[in-house]
C-alpha cells in the first residue's frame, strides 16, 4: 500500500497521494431507480468502470500515486462494498488537516456502511495520524462540506450533511492541527447545493472560484480566542483570495474540480472551460480534461470521488 504519512495544508499544493475508490458492479437501470437513489440519469457500470479507468490514468499521468481502498477489504467487506452504489465519492468519509486525519460521519443512512470500512483500513494503516475516537459524538460531518484554505483557515458549510454540533466536535483538533482560523457558513439545503464543493472551488493559491449567490451568505470566523462575522469576499480576501463569480455554471463540472498542483486542474470534459478561463488567473491555469460523465450522474464530480491523503507545502 505504501508508507506514506498523511500531510495537507491545502487545496492547491501539490497532490502525491490519492484515495479513490471504483464504482461498483451495479447499474441504475432506469429513471425511475436513479431518482429514487437521488441520482440524475441511469447508470451502467461498464461505462462507470471505463470513466473511473480513465480517470485513474489522468491522476497516474500526472504523478499521483492512487489508493484504490476497495481492493484492500477483506472478502466478506468486499461483497458488502459492490453493492454500494456511493462508495467512490471518497471525498466526504475523512479529511487530513496538516498531520492530523479525522473521521467523518455519513449525513445519510445510506453511506454509513462505506464510513465504517474505511474508517478500519485508515485506523490500521495511519494508526499516529488517524484520529478514529473522533466520531464518538458526531452526527453528521462530510467533508465535501470542507475547503482548506490554505495553512491558516479552513472553510466549512454546516447543510443538509454537516451538523454544526458536529463541526464544534472537531474545531479543537483542527485548531490544533495548526489552523488558526475556522469559516463556518450555512447555504441553501437544497441538491444543486449539497455540499460546499459544489458551490465553491479553490483554483490554485490566489483564486476562488464560487458561485454569485454564496456572496450574501454570513461567515461565523472561529479562532481560538473568539469569533466573528465577515461576508465571503472579505474573508477569502483577507486570506489571498480572489473570487471569480459566476452567474452561469453546471454545477458539477464547472466547480467540482481537482487541483493536481497550484498551476494544473483535472476537470471534466464536461466543463464550460471557455467560461472559467475568462478569469484572468484561471486562463493562466493547464487544465487536464478528463471523461467522467457516467461518473457524474451520481451526483458528485471529480473532488468528490478523490481524497488527498499527501499534498506538498
Amino acid at each position: 500500500m505504501g508508507t506514506w504519512e498523511p500531510g495537507c495544508w491545502s487545496e492547491h499544493g501539490e497532490l502525491k497521494v490519492v484515495f479513490v475508490c471504483s464504482p461498483s458492479q451495479i447499474s441504475i437501470p432506469d429513471l425511475k431507480t436513479a431518482e429514487d437513489v437521488q441520482w440524475s440519469a441511469p447508470v451502467h457500470h461498464e461505462t462507470a468502470q471505463a470513466n473511473f479507468a480513465s480517470f485513474k490514468t489522468a491522476l497516474e499521468d500526472a504523478g499521483v500515486a492512487v489508493i484504490d481502498y476497495s481492493q484492500y477489504l477483506d472478502s466478506q467487506g468486499q461483497q458488502l462494498s459492490s453493492q454500494l452504489i456511493n462508495r467512490f465519492f471518497v471525498r466526504d468519509l475523512a479529511c487530513v488537516f496538516g498531520k492530523t486525519m479525522l473521521p467523518g460521519e455519513a449525513g445519510t443512512f445510506m453511506r454509513r456502511p462505506e464510513y465504517v470500512q474505511v474508517h478500519q483500513l485508515m485506523n490500521t494503516w495511519f494508526p499516529q495520524a488517524f484520529r478514529m475516537e473522533a466520531t464518538n459524538h458526531l452526527k453528521a460531518l462530510e467533508f465535501g462540506d470542507v475547503l482548506i484554505l490554505n495553512q491558516d483557515v479552513v472553510w466549512i458549510n454546516v447543510g443538509m450533511r454537516t451538523s454544526l454540533e458536529s463541526v464544534e466536535e472537531v474545531k479543537d483538533r483542527i485548531f490544533q492541527a495548526g489552523f488558526s482560523e475556522i469559516g463556518i457558513l450555512s447555504l441553501p439545503r437544497r441538491s444543486d447545493t449539497l455540499h460546499l464543493d459544489m458551490n465553491c472551488n479553490v483554483a490554485g493559491g490566489e483564486l476562488m472560484v464560487a458561485k454569485q449567490f454564496v456572496r450574501h451568505f454570513p461567515i461565523h470566523v472561529w479562532t481560538e480566542q473568539g469569533s466573528h462575522y465577515e461576508m465571503p469576499k472579505q474573508f477569502l480576501e483577507r486570506h489571498g483570495f480572489a473570487v471569480y463569480w459566476l452567474e452561469q455554471y453546471n454545477t458539477i463540472p464547472d466547480i467540482n474540480f481537482l487541483n493536481l498542483d497550484p498551476e494544473t486542474i483535472l476537470i471534466s470534459k464536461q466543463a464550460h472551460k471557455q467560461m472559467l478561463k475568462k478569469h484572468p488567473k484561471m486562463d493562466k491555469k493547464k487544465i487536464i480534461e478528463v471523461d467522467v460523465t457516467e461518473l457524474e450522474k451520481a451526483g458528485g464530480g471529480i473532488r468528490c470521488m478523490t481524497l488527498p491523503l499527501v499534498r506538498l507545502k
